[in-house]
């Protein structure tokens, strides 16, 4: 048997294996990447966190603007209140009728005009035709001299906040006299 089946040993002089150095820069080459993972790892997480905290913060103020949203209306309401607090006080004290009744009417003007501040308006519905997005009918009377389906008469007046119907004039419709569902 011949030599030729044993295990060579490198020489001193000879140069490492091409294989240890490719092995060396493989795991140079892996440490360098499981390092820009972890960066980027880390940068994501951040991102994440900004990003929930923003949610977050975003829906606190949302929850602060919806629980203090009224709060010019409430503050310009105040006075009003007053005025009624001294008002009652004035009738309890035996002042006469007719200031009581001038002290409501100035309330009730004040009162209106801080609606108004707001957008809130009256309208009128007398003499105008039914209408059942603005009106309520509440009862309906024969009335010769009215045109067919027309208000004759409002029991609550109605309002609108910038040209939307806050709340419906309720009202009474006017129909013919040979009319059998009045």
């Amino acid at each position: 048997m011949t030599d030729e089946t044993a295990p060579v040993e490198p020489s001193e002089g000879v140069e490492p294996a091409p294989i240890e150095d490719e092995l060396t820069r493989l795991r140079r080459a892996l440490d360098e990447a499981k390092q820009l993972l972890d960066e980027k790892t880390d940068r994501y997480l951040r991102a994440v966190a900004d990003l929930d905290n923003q949610r977050k913060r975003a829906q606190r103020e949302r929850e602060d603007y919806i629980r203090f949203a009224n709060e010019s209306l409430l503050r310009d309401l105040l006075p009003v209140l007053d005025n009624f607090d001294r008002a009652l006080g004035a009738a309890r004290a035996g002042s006469e009728a007719q200031s009581l009744l001038a002290g409501v009417e100035l309330i009730q003007r004040e009162l209106l005009k801080v609606l108004e501040k707001f957008g809130v308006t009256p309208y009128s519905a007398v003499g105008q035709p039914f209408d059942p997005e603005r009106h309520e009918a509440v009862q309906r009377v024969i009335k010769p001299d009215a045109p067919d389906m027309t208000v004759v008469e409002e029991i609550q007046r109605g309002y609108v906040l910038n040209g939307r119907v806050l709340r419906p004039a309720m009202v009474v419709v006017a129909v013919p006299p040979d009319s059998e569902t009045a």
